[in-house]
């Protein structure tokens, strides 16, 4: 069937303004790698757009050999692993219990976890409670307080319906109790949207940085992102880096561009091996028949 003149016309608007898009949303990618790549005089000039002007990677080896930076790394690791592990857990138990139709107070959970999406006890409260329970300064105050999002909880509810209850009804009639159903037919076929929630609690992890401002004192628990925000901060200078005098006014020029390019390349780095899954396994629960 050939397609009318309408239809040719809106795919051709509809690539030029995609093309647009694209390009306004890598513009500040692509400047933030020009500048941390680019020599400090073409920085100060303001003739850096997305091309590196006078390449240079000394600040690179400046913020690569602090002690500080490398720890934040290894906080942030292990704070999106874990934090992640424990979201996952707990979001896919909730959703899998949910989902099941014959759940007697299904309703009630179902809306206590929206009531929640909307309203919240607020900073103060949070800090108090948090406080209270001796969390302070542990991992337990990064990946507890917010383990659960109920945007992922209904996703993953909502795709948990979609499959058929003939599926489980048989695996029932071999012998599987719930547990073995969940682990031995839901879980395998439900690895797209499993991905795409995991992507999702990995990138918030890796991003956080306020709760571990607010509940962590000790400088050797801080996660890369509160180097980050030290840097934009102006907190941390070339001089307690122990830049060179020669490399201090390079450093001070593009530090928080070649902070912000080692921050964020290890989540962008991951990014390609989920995205097969991404738009699948968010589509795959947001339609019901």
């Amino acid at each position: 069937m050939k397609d009318s003149r309408g239809y040719r016309a809106f795919r051709v608007l509809n690539v030029v303004v995609l093309s647009l898009v694209v390009v306004v949303t890598m513009y500040p990618f692509l400047n933030i790698l020009a500048q941390s790549l680019s020599d400090e005089t073409a920085i100060n000039a303001g003739r850096v757009n997305v091309v590196p002007r006078g390449f240079n990677l000394d600040t690179y080896e400046v913020v690569m050999g602090d002690r500080a930076f490398w720890r934040g790394y290894a906080n942030t690791v292990l704070y999106t692993v874990v934090g992640t592990a424990i979201s996952m857990f707990l979001t896919t138990c909730f959703a899998y219990a949910v989902s099941r139709k014959h759940l007697k107070g299904r309703t009630f959970f179902i809306t206590f976890a929206v009531f929640t999406m909307f309203f919240n006890g607020g900073l103060i409260p949070n800090y108090v409670l948090v406080t209270s329970l001796g969390l302070n300064n542990t991992l337990w105050a990064i990946v507890l307080p917010n383990a659960v999002s109920v945007f992922n909880l209904l996703v993953m509810k909502t795709f948990f319906e979609a499959m058929p209850e003939e599926l489980e009804e048989a695996a029932a009639m071999d012998g599987l109790n719930t547990y073995g159903i969940l682990l031995r037919i839901v879980l395998p076929l439900s690895k797209a949207v499993l991905a795409t929630m995991t992507l999702f609690y990995a990138v918030t992890h890796w991003n956080a940085w306020f709760q571990a401002f607010l509940y962590l004192d000790r400088a050797d628990m801080f996660p890369v992102t509160i180097y980050l925000r030290n840097m934009i901060a102006g907190v941390t200078t070339a001089t307690s880096m122990e830049a060179s005098t020669e490399s201090a006014g390079q450093v001070a020029a593009n530090i928080q561009s070649v902070t912000m390019v080692l921050t964020v390349l290890p989540i962008v780095m991951v990014y390609p091996f989920i995205q097969k899954y991404f738009v699948s396994g968010v589509m795959l629960g947001s339609v019901k028949q």
